[in-house]
C-alpha cells in the first residue's frame, strides 16, 4: 500500500500540513522541492511516473544560452533568462555535489558551432554576427583553427565558431542528486502518484485530487508537471517529441571535448567515452514510438562533420516530451488562483534553467519583489509577446 491511501484526504508522510506540494518529478520539481525544505518548509513531491524518469532523461543537458538563442522579443527574454541561469551553474553543481557526495558532472569546456557546407556556412556568419552584436562572447574559426580544437573534425568542415561560455551537465546525474538533496533536506518524494486534477474552493487552490482519487491537501501548490501541465489548468502547454540517441566509445573519452552543434542536432561529450547525439523535435502530441530514421538522420548529420562517430557503440535511444507554450518562454510563476504557482513550460531549457527557476518560485512564495520579475510569464495567457 502507497503512502497515500487509497480513499479520503490523507497527507503523504503523516498528519501534518503540507506547506508546499510540488506536481512532478523532473529537474524543475525537483530542484524547487529542494530549495523550499532547504527553506524549512513542510514540503512534498508528487511524481506520475519514476524520479527523474521523463523529459528530463532524455535531455541531452546542455547550458546553451548563446547557441540555443533565438531571434524576436520572446528569444530575447529567454537569453536573459539563460544567461543568468548559466551564471548560477557552477555554484549550483558544487551546492548539490557537497549536499550529496555525488561528485558533480557539470562541464564547462565550451561549445562548437560547425558549418559543413556553403550553405550552412552563410547561415553561421549570420549567427555569429547576431551573437557579436548582442554583446555574447563568439568567435568566428577557420575550419582549420577548429580541427585544431578538435582534431576528430572532418576535413570538409567549412567554417566554424566557438562559444567558450558553454556548459553541459550529465541530466542523470542532476536527476539523482536533486532527490537525493531534497530528501536530506527534509522533502518527501513520492513515485506513481498521478495527478487528475486541482482541489478549488472558490478563488483559491487547497491541493490536488489523485488518480486513485485519493486527495492531498496543502497551503500551496507548485505545478511543474512538464508536458502534462496543461492538464492541470489554463496553461497553454503542449508536448514536442525528442527521440535521442546515446553512444559510448569502448576506448574511452578523448574522440570530443566540447559540445558540437551542427545543422540537424548536437552531440554533447560527458567526459567518460558517452555522448549524447539529440535531438528530433516532432509535434505528434504523445506519441511513444522510437523511430529507426530518427537515429538515422541524427547520426547521418553527425558523422557530416564527425565521422568517428559512425564507430561509436549504440548504448540506448530513448524519447521525451518537452513542455512547449506558443512563444516557448516558460510559465513561472503565481497563477490567478490563489494557492497555485506554475513552473512550465520550459521547452529546450529546463536544464539550464533549473537553478533560476527554483529561485523564481521561491521568490513568489515569499511574495516579494524578484529583480527578474519581468521575464516571468504571466500564467494562464496564451497570448504574450
Amino acid at each position: 500500500m502507497s503512502e497515500l491511501a487509497t480513499h479520503g484526504e490523507q497527507q503523504p508522510g503523516g498528519h501534518e500540513p503540507i506547506d508546499v506540494l510540488v506536481v512532478g518529478g523532473g529537474v524543475i520539481g525537483l530542484s524547487i522541492a529542494w530549495r523550499c525544505a532547504q527553506r524549512g518548509l513542510r514540503t512534498t513531491l508528487l511524481e506520475r511516473g519514476k524520479l527523474g524518469e521523463g523529459a528530463s532523461r532524455a535531455a541531452a543537458g546542455m547550458l546553451a544560452p548563446v547557441s540555443e538563442m533565438e531571434l524576436g522579443a520572446a528569444g530575447r527574454r529567454i537569453l536573459d533568462l539563460g544567461l543568468q541561469a548559466a551564471q548560477m551553474w557552477p555554484d549550483f553543481a558544487s551546492e548539490l555535489s557537497e549536499a550529496t557526495g555525488i561528485p558533480s558532472q557539470l562541464r564547462a569546456d565550451g561549445a562548437l558551432m560547425i558549418a559543413h557546407d556553403r550553405d550552412a556556412a552563410e547561415a553561421l556568419e549570420r549567427a555569429i554576427v547576431f551573437r557579436a552584436e548582442l554583446g555574447l562572447e563568439v568567435k568566428r574559426l577557420l575550419a582549420s583553427e577548429a580541427r585544431e580544437l578538435e582534431p576528430a573534425l572532418a576535413p570538409t568542415v567549412r567554417l566554424a565558431a566557438s562559444l567558450p561560455t558553454e556548459q553541459s551537465v550529465d541530466p542523470r546525474w542532476l536527476s539523482q542528486a536533486l532527490a537525493d538533496a531534497a530528501r536530506s533536506a527534509g522533502a518527501i518524494l513520492l513515485e506513481e502518484m498521478g495527478v487528475s486534477s486541482l482541489l478549488r474552493a472558490g478563488d483559491r487552490v487547497g491541493g490536488v485530487r489523485l488518480t486513485d482519487g485519493s486527495s492531498v491537501t496543502a497551503s500551496r501548490v507548485v505545478v511543474a508537471a512538464g508536458a502534462w501541465s496543461g492538464t492541470l489548468g489554463e496553461v497553454p502547454v503542449r508536448p514536442v517529441k525528442g527521440q535521442i540517441v546515446r553512444l559510448r566509445d569502448p576506448g574511452g573519452a578523448g574522440l570530443l571535448s566540447r559540445v558540437l552543434r551542427f545543422e540537424g542536432g548536437y552531440l554533447v561529450p560527458r567526459g567518460d567515452g558517452r555522448y549524447t547525439l539529440g535531438a528530433t523535435v516532432e509535434e505528434q502530441g504523445f506519441a511513444t514510438s522510437l523511430t529507426a530514421n530518427a537515429a538515422y538522420q541524427l547520426l547521418r548529420d553527425a558523422s557530416r562533420v564527425l565521422p568517428a562517430v559512425l564507430e561509436l557503440e549504440l548504448e540506448e535511444i530513448t524519447y521525451g516530451f518537452r513542455p512547449g507554450t506558443p512563444d516557448n518562454v516558460p510559465v513561472i510563476g503565481n497563477d490567478s488562483l490563489k494557492g497555485l504557482l506554475w513552473a512550465t513550460g520550459h521547452y529546450r531549457n529546463g536544464i539550464l534553467l533549473t537553478p533560476v527557476t527554483a529561485q523564481l518560485v521561491l521568490a513568489a512564495l515569499d511574495g516579494s519583489p524578484h529583480p527578474d520579475d519581468a521575464l516571468l510569464a504571466p500564467a494562464n495567457s496564451a497570448d504574450r509577446d
